[in-house]
């Protein structure tokens, strides 16, 4: 029996949550630099790939909403279900105030519990100062920890010189293709059990509600 080839397996799904409000954005130009990348990487691994961009801005009322709702509907809940479902994610986020940006932060405050288990996530962030550039350690990659997301040990970050000639052809460019090689090597090697149902050794039991605590 052959061994199929690549345009005969199901693509993977590759999601891209970007939290950028401009027009145009830095934040999404880094985006779409790392999912074309790890397409690419993926193709050099057999493994063909369908992209999704989950643009936050075009989601800032339904996101107000879906707080205040406790869920997310129409085109929100699609974008939800979509990382859910994901073979991988890359996150990109602004940074404000030291940190990944309100936008983002609510988007991944909706999420199921467990939506990103074991899921493999490249993390990005973009800033006027490479100053703001241990974001990703100390904001972003504790946040998709707790999440049980996988984190590439690459993260990205683009500040305002990398998009001079120099950057894009130097430092930049290497990052990006760092961080896409190591989530596409994620991704070619997940079995069918990523997402395995059950606690993971040696995670903690759910809490105790604090009102059956009170009732004794």
């Amino acid at each position: 029996m052959s061994t199929p080839t690549s345009t005969e397996r199901t693509p993977r799904r590759l999601v891209v949550v970007q939290a950028g409000v401009g027009q145009p954005s830095s934040t999404r130009l880094l985006a779409e630099r790392l999912a074309t990348s790890t397409a690419d990487a993926l193709l050099e691994r057999g493994e063909d790939t369908q992209v999704e961009f989950v643009d936050l801005r075009l989601h800032v009322h339904a996101l107000a909403d879906a707080m205040l709702t406790g869920f997310a509907s129409g085109d929100l809940a699609e974008a939800v279900e979509a990382v859910r479902a994901a073979d991988a994610v890359i996150v990109a986020t602004p940074v404000y105030q030291a940190s990944y940006s309100g936008l983002f932060k609510t988007f991944v405050d909706i999420l199921d519990e467990g939506s990103l288990k074991g899921t493999p996530v490249l993390l990005a962030a973009t800033a006027g100062t490479a100053r703001h550039s241990l974001v990703l350690e100390h904001a972003m990659r504790p946040l998709f920890a707790h999440l049980k997301a996988v984190t590439v040990p690459t993260a990205v970050f683009a500040a305002s010189e990398d998009w001079g000639a120099g950057g894009l052809d130097h430092g930049l460019a290497a990052r990006t293709g760092v961080a896409a090689r190591e989530l596409a090597d994620l991704v070619a090697g997940a079995g069918p059990s990523r997402r395995a149902p059950g606690r993971l050794d040696g995670e903690l039991a759910d809490p105790v509600p604090f009102e059956q605590l009170l009732a004794g």
